[in-house]
């Protein structure tokens, strides 16, 4: 089934659960924007935008996806020059990919643009030892990620 939020949808395969949402702000200065978050197993009520709280909990079957938006106004530049999402390859996963490392677990993350929008990619395995089984797995749910672009969510008035 197909969900869509802040201009952002996707299509969990069978076994996935997945979120499409947008954290309230802390501050009122604070910008928050949308966050992806899919997973192989089921995804605790608490967890950080980069998978805290959900990473610690892989098995060595499980895949964590996390998608986060960074903006239009650093969009096409900088870290985020690259555009459109990844593919994403066995090589590009490493033991130390991850703030925190934790046995076998490994990771890999890219940003790019798509869209007039900036992102991060953020794919964690819960075993490297298992990531060319794993990554196709991975790569079947980003493959249904699909991005409306900043200019239609303006026209629709669903972007400031």
């Amino acid at each position: 089934m197909r969900m869509s939020r802040f201009g952002l949808s996707l299509a969990p395969p069978a076994g996935w659960e997945a979120r499409i949402y947008r954290r309230e702000p802390a501050t009122e200065h604070e910008v928050t924007h949308p966050v992806v978050h899919a997973c192989t197993r089921a995804l605790p009520a608490q967890r950080g935008d980069f998978g805290s709280g959900v990473v610690d909990l892989l098995g060595p079957q499980d895949v964590f996806v996390s998608l986060v938006e960074f903006g239009t106004d650093v969009a096409d530049q900088g870290l985020f020059e690259v555009q459109g999402r990844p593919t994403l390859r066995p090589s590009q996963f490493r033991l130390n990919g991850l703030q925190r490392s934790l046995p076998d677990v490994s990771a890999a993350q890219h940003f790019y643009s798509e869209g007039g929008r900036a992102f991060c990619l953020l794919v964690v395995l819960g075993a490297h030892s298992r990531r060319m089984a794993l990554v196709p797995r991975a790569e079947a749910m980003v493959g249904t990620m699909q991005v409306t672009s900043a200019t239609a969510l303006r026209r629709q008035g669903a972007m400031p």
